[in-house]
């Protein structure tokens, strides 16, 4: 085991060697370009034909750079992809704890019954009240969808079935847990707390 965990380790170095050679020899190709093309020669002082051909940049040292380029964009196109679905996972979590901290505000101020909807098959959550003068939606980006909600439902009940929740003014809330999941495998979950009587997020 420690030969092995040795081994990994002068692998990932000599990763990094390699990434820092090419990163080099990108610099030097670019640097090349850039001064050739800041200091084009002079019209009246123009070298012969064959000093002219040397100013120029080679066809080579152009695929050169494209493929350094393009070799650098492809190693961090997937962090960077990886990052962007972790934000919007983040920002579907507070939104729908916005949401339902926004219901369980109207229900003690207006003194209403609220009742919280949560949809699976949809992937939506809803709250209205009883007079429907509240009747709200949230909004999940269609990378994130809802995968589980607790309490679990009783045997025989289909998992992507709409679940319903009673809110009452003065009452006991109800535990919820909402559990979402982006499209790369990433989980978090919102979570109405019976004692804080507040929702709050956290990574599953």
């Amino acid at each position: 085991m420690p030969t092995s965990g040795v081994g990994a380790a002068n692998s990932r170095v000599g990763q990094v060697a390699n990434l820092r050679a090419i990163a080099n020899r990108a610099g030097q190709a670019v640097g090349r370009l850039t001064r050739r093309v800041s200091n084009p020669p002079q019209v009246g002082n123009l070298p012969h034909r064959g000093a002219c051909s040397q100013t120029g940049v080679t066809l080579l040292e152009l695929l050169i750079v494209m493929t350094i380029v393009a070799l650098l964009a492809g190693l961090s196109y997937p962090s960077v992809s990886s990052g962007i679905d972790s934000m919007r996972l983040r920002s579907a979590a507070d939104r729908v704890a916005s949401f339902l901290n926004v219901a369980m505000d109207r229900a003690d101020r207006k003194q209403q019954v609220v009742e919280i909807r949560i949809s699976p098959a949809e992937n939506a959550i809803g709250a209205r009240s009883a007079d429907l003068s509240f009747d709200r939606k949230a909004e999940i980006p269609d990378s994130v969808r809802i995968a589980s909600i607790d309490p679990p439902l009783v045997n025989g009940t289909e998992s992507d079935a709409a679940r319903r929740f009673l809110i009452y003014p003065g009452g006991t809330l109800p535990r919820i847990v909402i559990g979402l999941v982006s499209k790369d495998g990433r989980k978090r979950q919102v979570i109405i707390d019976p004692m804080t009587g507040m929702p709050r997020t956290e990574a599953q």
